[in-house]
């Protein structure tokens, strides 16, 4: 699949209406003891169907699925898509979405969440794999589980979702009669690499292009006019990963966690549009898990550093117009230095707007209302950039000719906060020019619909963040409430220990399965593993030393209570406490292989 440069934002009219049953519905998963048969159930794709041998993982598409027999049929089910397959060392695996969820609908179409997905193993060469190939092959499978139970998925039967209302208002008609994949922007294809046999194989009508993020839709009455309010989110591929593994950009200018996001107003004959984009700081850094809870920012020294600042921007300018980069990070400590080598890069840049804005000194302590401090900088700006809004026979009323990028340290709670007030601005500028509301009125003065707003939002950032980190975004209460709360103080605490833990001693592993299915690690025969493992890498010293440290403070404790009736106990309090003190300056000396690292790819 080429990926090309276009503008999302800029073209000459259309109708944004994809045609329908671009992709089969409803599938017949057909499992015999030598092959995986696929076949669509759909009235309009009746006929279509492909199978998959067991045992070299060869797929072929059938000309003739009318009558495939029950000789050697094991079992029958249903399936709602495939999402791709992947070869590893001993053979073929098949992804396929098993269960799926309504969510209601996007321009039309149906929109649907992977509920649940499974892996069909065509892996009848494992008996021939040296004793290393199958422990490599068992791990491997491993990190197939992790990737079937991948949050935030979603897809459509018979529209794009890679592609925003502008954009697909200004693509020919031709286009828009191509197969979904064909459609698609390459970069929020979640499953993009996994479609090619798919693609090769040439067939169209069971390619499903998924999309990682957040989709939410509700409607509300406003002045007696029913409105509906979407929310879509697309994760970008480029530099796909979790948060303590994937930092900043790599040398083609592509960062961690981009996310572009869409809120879309529709009300009786027209459509609107608002799109802002997040990502991390596209500088060359890092920041590697080692048991502390808040690991050690590292700016890594590279001759390309400025070029890879320029490529990243300038591809968002090709792609979205004028860009006004919003720098929510703190102005000391690691994050200032991150934030002033930003600020400096960003200096040679005469195209590009940056503005800095210490979210945690102008808005702490529940200051929520001083984000509007930041708007004010930034609303001559948003102003000219506008947002999108076209009518129902597809004529451009307003174009959105750039977009707010906005970061903080990880681009989720801070990012998420700035995004949601901006997004509520527009929101009241989308209906005063549909005419729903008067130049001075907004929706604050609708508790019901404000309300609405918020959850949207919240529930967004809740789901980029359990995409990125694997807990929920904190400072939800700032988007819900304006302030924060005892119970969203709890809440936020807990999620901070849930990301602590599985930074430290999951990430390593998820990293692995999205290198995999991403292509970025590709498998192959004949090489040395990539799952020796080294001195303290072994998982196994994690719990041993957790052991001998609780169980040291344990004895220590009581030897020194009973030493308090007899000192004889004194020397076996001090021998505890050296045996506990020296293991814990162990694992804080070791801390980084103490923790779950990713062992396929490097960090760039």
């Amino acid at each position: 699949m080429s990926e090309e440069v276009q503008p999302l934002l800029h073209g000459d009219g259309g109708d944004g209406v994809a045609p329908r049953g671009l992709c089969c519905p409803e599938m017949e998963l057909r499992e015999y003891t030598n092959k995986y048969v696929v076949r669509s159930t759909d009235p309009n794709s009746a006929g279509y169907a492909f199978s998959v041998d067991r045992s070299q993982g060869v797929i072929q598409p059938l000309e003739d699925s009318s009558d495939l027999g029950s000789e050697n049929l094991l079992k029958i089910s249903t399936i709602y898509g495939v999402a791709g397959v992947i070869r590893l060392l001993a053979g073929t695996y098949i992804l396929v979405i098993t269960s799926r969820k309504e969510l209601g609908s996007f321009l039309g179409s149906t929109v649907y969440s992977a509920a649940s997905m499974r892996f069909l193993s065509c892996n009848e060469a494992l008996k021939e794999l040296t004793t290393q190939e199958k422990r490599d092959e068992s791990y491997f499978m491993s990190l197939l589980k992790t990737v079937e139970a991948t949050p935030g998925l979603y897809f459509s039967y018979d529209r794009d979702l890679t592609i925003n209302l502008q954009r697909s208002s200004q693509l020919a008609k031709e286009r828009t009669r191509k197969p979904l994949w064909k459609q698609a922007d390459p970069r929020f294809i979640w499953n993009r690499n996994l479609l090619e046999e798919l693609i090769e194989a040439k067939l169209d009508p069971f390619i499903i292009p998924l999309i990682q993020g957040n989709f939410k839709t509700v409607q509300f009455t406003l002045k007696d006019a029913n409105v509906k309010l979407t929310l879509i989110s697309r994760r970008c591929n480029r530099r796909l990963g979790t948060r303590m593994w994937r930092r900043g950009a790599n040398l083609e200018g592509a960062v961690a966690n981009f996310v572009e996001s869409e809120q879309i107003v529709e009300f009786d004959c027209f459509k609107s549009s608002f799109l802002q984009i997040r990502g991390s700081i596209p500088l060359l850094w890092e920041q590697i898990v080692d048991l502390s809870y808040k690991p050690k920012l590292n700016l890594i020294e590279h001759a390309e550093t400025s070029k890879v600042v320029q490529r990243h921007f300038y591809d968002l300018m090709q792609r979205y117009g004028e860009i006004v980069a919003v720098d929510l990070t703190d102005k000391h400590g690691d994050e200032g230095k991150l934030s002033h080598a930003y600020s400096d890069e960003m200096e040679k840049l005469s195209d590009v707007r940056y503005v800095s804005f210490d979210f945690h000194n102008i808005c702490g302590k529940g200051n929520f209302d001083n984000v509007q401090l930041l708007y004010d900088q930034i609303k001559e700006d948003i102003d000219k950039q506008g947002y999108f809004l076209m009518n129902a026979e597809g004529e451009l009323l307003v174009e959105q000719k750039g977009v707010i990028r906005s970061n903080c340290i990880d681009c989720l709670d801070r990012t998420n906060v700035t995004q949601s007030f901006v997004a509520r601005k527009l929101l009241d500028t989308q209906l005063q020019k549909m005419g729903l509301l008067s130049s001075d009125e907004s929706i604050s003065a609708h508790n019901n619909i404000l309300d609405m707003f918020k959850i949207v939002w919240v529930e967004h950032g809740d789901e980029i963040s359990l995409e990125y980190a694997g807990s929920h975004a904190l400072k939800g209460d700032l988007v819900r409430y304006g302030r924060q709360t005892f119970s969203g103080l709890v809440k936020d605490g807990l999620s901070a220990l849930s990301r602590y833990y599985l930074n430290n001693f999951q990430d390593g592993i998820r990293q692995d399965a999205l290198d995999l299915i991403s292509g970025r690690y590709n498998v192959s025969r004949g090489g040395p593993s990539p799952f020796q493992l080294n001195a303290y890498e072994n998982i196994s010293y994690l719990p041993i030393a957790s052991a001998v440290i609780i169980g040291g403070i344990t004895l220590t404790t009581f030897s020194l209570h009973q030493a308090g009736r007899n000192m004889q106990h004194f020397p076996a309090s001090m021998l505890w406490a050296g045996v506990t003190a020296g293991v814990l300056a162990v694992v804080k000396a070791n801390g980084k292989q103490f923790c779950s690292r990713p062992r396929l790819c490097g960090l760039v």
